[in-house]
């Protein structure tokens, strides 16, 4: 299919995840990332979900009760929250240290730097990504990266070399 022939899309419209206790996970998302509730979702006079909304840009998040698939997604990281550029991905850091949430540190990745293994309530992995990129890839270009980890902590460790 051509870029001409291709359906127009407008990006991503929000995030759905499952949850195992939505009190629990609304107020996770709430005081580390900052996410508000938008919409409630009550099924039979049963609270079943939340949408989230982000007052900083970060994409809109529902959260569904559904224990079975909650567990079933833990410890998969289903998609990656971008963040402006590695400043902002190291005050976000830093606020998590400051709650006492645990992660791997900021990181050089392929394209730009990454905030991997952050654990919701429910294992969800989350991983922030920044838009800022220290490597382009060109429009119809396809870049392969082989072992992408120990390519990415090689070339960390060959810059804080010439630091």
């Amino acid at each position: 299919m051509s870029a001409a022939d291709a359906p127009v899309l407008a990006g991503i419209h929000h995030l759905k995840l499952p949850v195992t206790d939505l009190a629990r996970s609304l107020e996770w998302y709430r005081s580390r990332l900052g996410y508000q509730v938008q919409i409630e979702f009550v099924e039979q006079g049963t609270l079943m979900g939340y949408a989230l909304a982000h007052p900083a840009g970060g994409p809109d998040l529902a959260l569904r009760l559904d224990q079975e698939r909650a567990r079933a997604a833990a410890g998969f990281d289903y998609f990656a929250i971008g963040v402006a550029d590695k400043a902002a991905m190291e005050l976000l850091a830093r606020r998590l240290d400051e709650l006492g949430q645990a992660h791997a540190g900021v990181h050089r990745a392929s394209m730009g730097w990454i905030l991997p293994e952050v654990l919701d309530p429910d294992g969800h992995t989350l991983r922030f990504y920044t838009m800022e990129h220290h490597t382009d890839v060109a429009p119809g270009e396809v870049r392969t990266i082989r072992d992408p980890r120990e390519t990415a902590e090689r070339l960390e460790r060959e810059e804080a070399g010439h630091a």
